[in-house]
């Protein structure tokens, strides 16, 4: 017996359509790949195979110094060679009849032996007409074996239609079993030919795994429409044979016979016998044979494989065989065959085995038919997709679900790095202090519900006030208990009675826990008395602890209480609406009497106000307005004032702020009381300004005004020395919690005091000013004009079409560039599109999966594309050459990482898209026959007939486009996420080392299409050229990185500023404005971070000043405090990498420059304006002639380094090149009446002294946010000759986007250009 199949069978393993199986295991490994399709053929295959061996061995005998290899070889030949002369001289005289073959001519090279589709679709399977439903088996005694069916049940013979492709031989296990239905073959009489054909083969042939069973003679009709076969009278004619004119012509016995059967047949082709097909017009022909057109066919085919076969056994010429040799094949019958390999001996089988007759040895017992033998299994039908519904949903969830998991493992690395940075300050700070109070009492006070107890100590002192200290000692809350009439204690009687009670009247109650009751009965006797305080009662009640805490009001139920009691005092001052007041409308009658009967604390008042309760202005301004004296501002008081604050004039402010500190009432103050008032305010302005500072301030304004020379100031004075701010006072407002944007409704930004003086003054103030600026040397800018509003009134579509066309002139390279690079991105994704939608009907995939593949190769293409030139815009040191050339020109090396995020978004957005193709594209071939996913994929499936496809797991994670697929995906979730701003903030070197997983997906997208699946990578030729060029860029950066550079100097800035001067490396040429990336090895980690430059190139030394806002800036700072700078015994060296240019340091190449910097985004302008400055005074040659510098700051004690050289350059500036405006945020607002006084005290402070009294410079000290379009507005009338002004912006990006926004809306305009460029940090 053969060898059965493997899993590498090359063997046909169509599924049993009895049981399903498709694996080529139990199938018989013969020569014809088909011979296992029924038992019968798998049986003839065996016999020869026996008989390639009988001749082996017989070959052997005769020559026995023969190799293997050439007794295979002859052997071979041999059978071949009996097989061709029993097929065309024993068979198939015997299937036609009384036709032969004419004699071998010799071989005829211009004969074609290729097989004509006439015989293959049609004329060859008229032997499916003698098939009968089943075969038998008998021995050599002529004893016919029944057979056992799948059931376990009895047959008289095999059946047919059951014994298609079986894996599972119970009949036929052993080679005596192969003999006997050999045997009962040789025994059995075929079926009729006629044009009857079994229900084996016409109901259940076997079919595919969709549906297991089909039609064998509608199998063949239809294959013959496919290979397009002529009409059945088309062929006769083509043959030469007579025509028919009607059906009944066709076989005229049939017609007599059986003259329904052909009119049935008429009608199916509308009584057209044009269109009678080839095959059934072929077996309609037939009676008792092939008829005239099959027997045509089948002996002109047989003629033209042996005339044409230049191997066939009779050629001489080939050399393969003597006469003697061909002559003794010719002597061979299957007779002989069978006999030399089976147990059965001559008289066993007939001479003709082709035919049984009469007198032969053992007859069949009787004809078989359907009815005698076991039914056939009925057809099945097969999802391939089925079972795989759930884990394909699934998969496509944990593809989706890689983002979340990769913002789970930031989240973590983020808190990790947070829990450790902040390790690492409380390290740095000094210790704690004790954790339990003090003083007093211990307790622990109740906030209110799903609060944690607040621990405190309390203690009543001398003036019966209750003193509530937190756990650092400091006074958290104070009550006057002298102030009640009568005290109220609640008691909890349960839960250990470790609760109390205290009811405040007009304030919010205390709720204290304590450790054990002898504790709180302590507190209890406290609260009593003394001797001569006999008057006030004390009323103790006890309650379950649930319902004194919710009798208790809370500090969050009081502030509602305040809240809603400031909105309704302002909702009648302003005119508010009900809904913006709080409406009441739906609040019972208790609780609305409850809000207005409502008195404010001082502390209350304090904290609406946003001021410290001890302060000077809150003390002398709650004296004032509390006129009954009970301490608590009642709603008509509160009132009182808010009217002359909110809607009083200038006057009625004044002297109400006048009248605040004179309390005696008199209508003066003394010096001393005057210059309280002004400390007062300056206080409340939340000004960081020294006590020296303050007093400066206040000197500077009395001595101004001649207030240094009077003993008492009347409020006329104080007036006058108001008399230029008057519109400042105009508008200056009390800003109380809450009511901020109704109050700033009513102050439309024109209303509001710009810093900008109007161009037409001429009063005599600001003349008397004026004159006396310029005899002090005092230079004033002339930038303060405030335009002409009314010349650039226009209609809003011209305002579009000219904000339209400043955005073309200020981004036509950005717009280039843009259209250049997604152009060639869209063109090669529409290419790829095209060919594959339209182009590559020969592959057969479009038909297969068209929308799929269709997407993923057009993706494909586009991703090929930007991921390889995505690397070009991240080579610093190459962009930083192009700036220097006229390539910056035309390409706007600036936006370089913007362009990476573009083109980085958009190649992640791709890759989900082109893996979305695929997950449709692998739903389509997971549900496709193997056949046709061995036509589409040649080089990865070869078709054996087991039907079944692969299933989606196995192309996701058996396959290389699969693995490194997945791999990819999961790579982009981590690389995009850490490169997100948040997580890039919080830990710079998570962003850092998954951004250098870059590596790996340029490998795996090399991998991912080298296994050429669908088409020939083409990933590596867009990838050489930007990769030559990355990679020379990383060869220059490594270059500079080798060598490490000494620290001169290091020193501790405050606001966490750390200024480092190092040794200037050989040949480093920089401009201003340009950064650097340094490394530290000291610090345990080798990553690089940016900082921009703060000295000037014409310096011999580079400085940076970096802030520590993060763990390795913070780790930065530490290193070179002095403690460890004297244990390493020197400075920690640095590692620099760069220079690398940036937008800042084109402020050359403009007339006008301005410099917004905002916190620590001032360093670029600390390089510039010294650049500028060191220019000027050697009288170097630029454009530019006039450089506006912004700084905003919270504070000016915030970055006073800046300061330091914001005072050199102006002492270097002899020209007045540079224009300096300092802003400080941190204080309100100039129209808030807690920094008008401030603001009035700063102005006369630069009056009298030139100089600010926060920073010490010449230049302008302001409050608030800079006005950027007033000031833009400015220039444009000062500079009306200049085209095009720089504005250069770093800072944080609110900052940023609000100078963009500013300068669009400047570029509405038809004057001035205002061209943007930023660096957010």
């Amino acid at each position: 017996m053969p060898k059965e199949g493997t899993e590498r069978s090359s063997m046909w393993s169509a599924p049993d359509p009895s049981t399903g199986e498709n694996e080529p295991y139990g199938l018989y490994v013969l020569g014809n790949s088909w011979a296992n399709e029924n038992l019968f053929t798998a049986a003839e295959g065996i016999i020869w195979f026996r008989y390639h061996n009988y001749v082996a061995t017989k070959l052997h005998e005769e020559h026995p110094e023969w190799s293997d290899e050439k007794l295979f070889q002859n052997a071979r030949k041999t059978v071949v060679a009996t097989f061709q002369n029993i097929a065309l001289y024993e068979w198939l005289p015997g299937y036609l009849g009384d036709k032969k073959l004419p004699p071998y001519p010799g071989y005829q090279k211009f004969v074609d032996p290729g097989i004509s589709p006439e015989f293959e679709a049609a004329a060859i399977r008229f032997g499916i007409t003698m098939a009968p439903p089943g075969v038998y088996m008998r021995n050599r005694t002529c004893h016919f074996k029944e057979i056992v069916n799948a059931d376990g049940s009895l047959s008289p013979a095999m059946r047919l239609c059951n014994s298609f492709w079986k894996r599972q031989r119970v009949n036929l296990n052993t080679g005596q079993d192969v003999d006997d239905l050999l045997m009962g073959m040789a025994s059995q009489i075929a079926e009729r030919e006629d044009n009857v054909v079994v229900e084996d083969l016409r109901d259940f042939m076997y079919g595919l795994l969709r549906f297991s069973r089909t039609d064998l003679v509608a199998l063949t009709i239809q294959r013959g429409r496919d290979f397009g076969l002529r009409s059945y009278t088309e062929v006769r004619k083509a043959l030469d044979l007579p025509p028919v004119s009607t059906f009944g012509d066709i076989n005229p016995d049939l017609n007599r016979t059986n003259p329904q059967l052909l009119l049935d047949i008429a009608e199916l082709y509308d009584r057209d016998i044009s269109k009678l097909e080839l095959f059934p017009g072929g077996l309609l022909e037939s009676l008792g044979g092939p008829g005239p057109v099959f027997s045509t066919i089948i002996l002109d085919q047989f003629e033209r494989l042996r005339n044409g076969d230049r191997f066939w056994f009779e050629n001489k010429h080939n050399g393969l065989f003597t006469d003697e040799e061909i002559q003794r094949i010719r002597r061979v019958t299957f007779n002989d065959v069978l006999i030399a390999v089976t147990s059965a001996e001559a008289t066993d089988i007939q001479k003709n085995v082709f035919f049984w007759m009469n007198g032969d040895p053992c007859p069949q017992p009787t004809q078989l038919t359907a009815s005698m033998l076991h039914p056939c299994t009925n057809a099945t039908k097969l999802n391939y997709f089925d079972g795989s519904q759930a884990g394909y949903g699934m998969f496509i969830i944990v593809l989706f679900l890689f983002p979340v998991a990769s913002f789970l493992v930031a989240c973590i690395v983020a808190y990790l790095r947070k829990h450790r940075f902040r390790k690492f300050q409380k390290i740095k700070k000094p210790g704690d202090r004790a954790e339990e109070p003090a003083l007093g009492i211990h307790a622990y006070e109740w906030l209110g519900r799903k609060k944690p107890l607040h621990p405190v100590s309390v203690e009543i002192d001398e003036k019966r006030r209750l003193q509530v200290f937190d756990r650092s000692g400091s006074s958290h809350r104070s009550i006057n208990l002298s102030n009640q009439e009568y005290l109220t204690v609640h008691l909890s009687n349960n839960r250990q009675q470790t609760a109390l009670l205290l009811k405040v009247s007009k304030e919010y109650d205390l709720v204290l826990f304590f450790d054990d009751e002898s504790k709180r009965a302590a507190f209890v006797k406290h609260l009593h008395p003394g001797v001569t305080d006999i008057r006030q009662e004390i009323r103790v009640k006890e309650m379950k602890e649930e319902e004194l805490l919710k009798e208790a009001l809370t500090r969050e139920q009081r502030a509602q209480i305040v809240e809603t009691f400031i909105r309704h005092a302002f909702s009648q001052v302003l005119e508010i609406e009900k809904s913006d007041a709080g409406d009441m409308s739906g609040v019972s009658r208790k609780k609305a009497k409850e809000f207005l009967e409502c008195e404010l604390a001082a502390s209350e008042f304090a904290d609406a106000l946003g001021l410290k309760s001890d302060s000077l202005f809150v003390d002398s301004m709650f004296t004032l307005a509390d006129k009954d004296g009970n301490g608590y501002l009642s709603f008509q008081e509160f009132l009182d004032v808010m009217v002359i604050f909110m809607k009083g004039s200038p006057e009625e402010k004044s002297k109400l702020m006048f009248s605040m500190h004179d309390t005696a009432g008199t209508g003066f103050l003394s010096k001393e009381e005057f210059a309280r008032m002004l400390r007062s305010f300056i206080e409340i302005s939340n000004c960081p300004l020294s006590k020296s500072q303050a007093e400066d301030g206040i000197k500077a304004m009395m001595q101004a005004e001649g207030f240094d020379k009077k003993e008492r100031i009347t409020w006329e004075d104080f007036h006058f020395l108001l008399r230029d701010h008057e519109k400042e006072l105009q508008f200056a407002q009390l800003n109380v919690k809450g009511m901020e944007k109704q109050v700033r409704k009513r102050l439309s930004r024109d209303m509001r005091v710009s810093f900008i003086c109007p161009a037409s003054m001429s009063t005599k103030t600001e003349g008397l000013e004026l004159r006396r600026r310029k005899k002090a040397g005092v230079h004033t800018p002339d930038v303060y004009v405030k335009p002409k509003r009314e010349q650039y009134i226009r209609n809003p579509v011209q305002q579009t079409i000219q904000q339209f066309k400043r955005f073309i002139e200020n981004y036509r390279r950005h717009i280039v560039c843009f259209i250049f690079v997604y152009g060639i991105t869209a063109g090669v994704a529409l290419e790829r599109c095209y060919y594959y939608a339209l182009q590559s009907e020969s592959t057969g995939i479009p038909e297969t999966s068209v929308v799929g593949i269709v997407v993923a190769r057009g993706t494909a293409a586009a991703i090929s594309f930007l991921f390889p030139y995505m690397l070009l815009t991240v080579c610093r040191n190459l962009i930083t050459l192009g700036r220097e050339t006229f390539l910056n020109r035309y390409i706007p090396f600036d936006a370089a990482i913007d362009f990476h995020r573009f083109m980085a978004m958009t190649a992640v957005i791709l890759s989900v898209v082109h893996s979305l193709g695929h997950v449709v594209n692998i739903y389509m071939f997971s549900i496709c026959d193997l056949s046709i996913l061995s036509c589409l994929f040649p080089k990865v499936f070869s078709n054996n007939g087991s039907e079944l496809p692969m299933k989606w797991s196995w192309w996701f994670f058996q396959t290389v486009p699969g693995v490194t697929g997945v791999l990819l995906l999961f790579t982009f979730a981590f690389m995009y996420v850490f490169a997100s701003r948040y997580f890039r903030r919080i830990s710079f070197r998570g962003f850092w080392i998954t951004h250098y997983l870059y590596i790996v997906v340029y490998i795996l997208t090399v991998i991912h299409g080298s296994y050429a699946l669908i088409q020939e990578p083409r990933f590596y030729i867009y990838l050489i050229p930007p990769a030559l060029l990355f990679l020379l860029d990383k060869l220059i950066s490594l270059s500079r990185k080798k060598s490490e550079i000494p620290v001169l100097r290091a020193e501790l800035l405050p606001s966490g500023v750390t200024h480092l001067e190092f040794k200037r490396p050989q040949g480093f040429v920089y401009r201003s404005g340009q950064w650097v990336r340094i490394a530290c090895l000291m610090l345990g980690t080798d990553e690089y971070h940016p900082f921009t430059l703060t000295s000037a190139p014409h310096e011999e030394t580079l400085s940076l000043h970096i802030r520590a806002v993060g763990p390795w800036t913070s780790k930065l700072r530490e290193l070179y405090t002095e403690e460890n700078v004297l244990e390493l015994g020197a400075y920690p060296k640095l590692y620099l990498d760069g220079p690398f240019g940036e937008g800042h340091q084109e402020w050359v190449d403009f007339e006008v420059s301005v410099l917004v910097g905002g916190g620590i985004g001032v360093t670029p302008f600390a390089s510039i304006l010294k650049d500028l400055v060191f220019k000027s005074s050697i009288k170097s040659k630029f454009q530019c002639k006039k450089v506006y510098f912004i700084w905003v700051t919270r504070t000016q004690r915030q970055f006073e380094w800046v300061s330091d050289i914001i005072r050199e350059v102006e002492e270097m500036d002899t020209q007045e090149l540079v224009s300096v405006h300092t802003y400080i945020t941190q204080v309100a607002e100039k129209f808030d009446l807690r920094t008008t006084m401030l603001y009035v005290c700063e102005r006369h402070f630069q009056k009298v002294w030139n100089r600010s009294l926060f920073t010490g410079l010449r230049s302008v000290t302001h409050f608030g946010r800079p006005p950027l379009v007033s000031f833009f507005s400015s220039l444009q009338e000062v500079h009306p000759e200049v085209g095009k002004i720089g504005v250069f912006s770093c800072g944080p990006p609110g900052l940023t986007k609000n100078v963009d926004k500013a300068c669009q809306q400047m570029n509405k305009r038809d004057q001035a250009h205002f061209i943007h460029h930023y660096e957010n940090f």
